[in-house]
């Protein structure tokens, strides 16, 4: 064989009990798993390379369901912001906004939307216009592997622009062929922001019937729904009652119930998801364990005011009347781009901005809306920001349940982005499992590898089982930790000394090797 990690404690993934083990790697797959080797006598598998493995938890890969990775995996070859905390893939394509399917006119105006997210893409060669073209791009050698939803935002920015109005009969027809033409070219989903515009424009029937093409590929969908704020239950039984009309799977993004309204109702919303889950739906989602949010500073402001696109946008923010209007909206009412809450400024922390010239603003918390208009101007929407609204006892209350599968949310823009880019996977492990107890280790490696696998229905991936693909992570669980803070977000996790996808090593003794083994993992065939 290439490769035999000796006297593992193997948490392989299902849930159930870790056990001592050999583990075998041959042509990037497991081939050999011999429990309790030593102490039985037997002979014991040989490789060209063994590496003892004694201490160390062997663990099938992380899988971030939620990555905002899309350009990153082609700026930066190295990426140890997700290779060193274990994660072997990516979903890319989140929150409705992303870069296939495009023409020429929309990724102009996708790229200066999510500036905030992924930089504004000039450095990036954008060879690519369709999904299949983007994943192929992805094949050529990234540093973990990636999947990608189909982004309603962007695909109905390309069938009818910026406008809020609902689509003509062609226009949902073409959206319909878009979303198929992705799906069968490997996606597997869909994904939608809808609190981002355009997006949000769209009526639940328009969904629904973009839902039942996902469905017939045997897709997901994975919706920031309309509200995480005061509307939070109700946007939730909006998308288990959209999604089950559709006859849809449905992941629920970033699955929080954050701000004041919503302290200690975790439990409504799990008791909503399990009466769904016993009529039949197919409901699964996902969170990160931290309180605060983070999104672009853009995203706060009312639908209405980004109707157009993004000089649409900019040009109401330099009119006094309607910026009056804007804050109105922000201060007093509760924006649909602020979840229906009115904005607390002190909550809002800067953590990046577009314009290099204006880095001396980031980490400073806004004092009101002067300020936040004259940042989106100087800036040019380019400005992202965490939102200190979460609660930890919904952090945790949400983590424990049975469908719940770890997703970063990783903006990896900015001078001071929020530590779940670089931390997410190590903070379950080591804060959530090791320190509090809130799940045990088997419990939570569950969450992270085979549930996610399952839900993007990879038949060989997220356990430690003969036969399947040695994308594997080594990590201490005495030591594993997460080294990101809110000062010092960027900071590498420790006890995680191997990660290796397709049976090669891309983290080997806790440093980043130039080994780039990811590739696209396309959408599975039904049977």
């Amino acid at each position: 064989m290439d490769l035999v990690f000796r006297d593992a404690e193997v948490v392989d993934g299902s849930g159930g009990d870790s056990y001592r083990a050999d583990v075998g790697i041959e042509g990037g797959r497991i081939v050999s798993i011999v429990k309790e080797a030593a102490a039985a006598g037997c002979q014991r598998p040989s490789a060209r390379r063994v590496l003892d493995a004694e201490g160390l938890v062997l663990s099938p890969g992380f899988v971030d369901m939620h990555a905002h990775s899309d350009l990153a995996l082609l700026r930066d070859p190295d990426h140890s912001a997700k290779a060193a905390q274990g994660v072997t893939l990516e979903v890319l394509g989140q929150d409705g906004l992303s870069y296939a399917p495009v023409d020429d006119r929309t990724l102009d105006e996708v790229r200066r939307a999510i500036t905030g997210w992924n930089g504004d893409g000039s450095d990036i060669d954008v060879d690519w216009r369709t999904v299949g073209e983007y994943l192929d791009r992805l094949d050529r050698g990234i540093a973990v592997n990636a999947a990608y939803l189909i982004p309603q935002g962007t695909v109905r920015m390309y069938a009818m622009g910026w406008e809020d109005r609902p689509a003509t009969a062609p226009e949902l027809d073409r959206m319909r062929r878009l979303v198929a033409e992705g799906l069968a070219q490997g996606a597997v989903g869909m994904s939608s922001g809808l609190t981002y515009t355009p997006g949000m424009y769209a009526p639940d029937s328009e969904l629904t019937e973009l839902c039942r093409v996902v469905a017939e590929y045997g897709g997901y969908y994975c919706p920031h729904h309309r509200s995480y704020g005061a509307g939070a239950l109700r946007a939730y039984e909006e998308m288990v009652a959209l999604t089950r009309e559709a006859g849809c799977a449905l992941h629920l993004a970033h699955a929080t119930m954050n701000f004041g309204v919503n302290e200690g109702r975790a439990p409504e919303l799990l008791a909503l998801l399990d009466e769904a889950l016993g009529a039949g739906a197919d409901i699964s989602l996902d969170t990160y364990p931290y309180t605060p949010g983070s999104t672009t500073l853009l995203a706060l402001l009312p639908s209405w005011a980004s109707e157009g696109g993004p000089e649409a946008a900019l040009a109401r923010l330099r009119d006094d009347a309607t910026a009056e209007r804007i804050r109105h909206h922000l201060e007093e009412l509760g924006s649909d781009g602020c979840h229906g809450v009115p904005v607390d400024w002190a909550t809002i922390e800067i953590s990046g901005v577009a314009d290099g010239a204006l880095t001396d603003r980031v980490g400073r918390r806004l004092d009101g809306w002067p300020t936040a208009r004259r940042l989106l101007l100087e800036d040019r929407l380019g400005t992202t920001i965490l939102q200190h609204v979460g609660h930890e006892e919904n952090v945790r209350t949400i983590m424990r349940h049975r469908v719940h599968t770890g997703g970063s949310d990783g903006i990896l823009q900015g001078l001071k982005p929020h530590p779940r880019a670089y931390g997410t996977f190590p903070e379950y492990l080591g804060r959530y499992v090791r320190e509090l107890g809130v799940l045990s280790l088997e419990e939570c490696v569950a969450h992270l590898t085979s549930r996610p696998a399952a839900r993007l229905r990879l038949p060989d991936r997220g356990l430690v089982r003969e036969g399947y693909v040695a994308d594997l992570v080594l990590f201490d669980p005495t030591t594993v930790a997460s080294g990101a803070t809110y000062e010092n977000p960027r900071t590498l996790p420790v006890g995680i000394p191997h990660v290796l996808i397709d049976g090669r090593f891309v983290m080997e003794d806790g440093r980043r090797t130039d080994v780039l083994a990811g590739r696209s993992v396309r959408r599975t065939e039904l049977r």
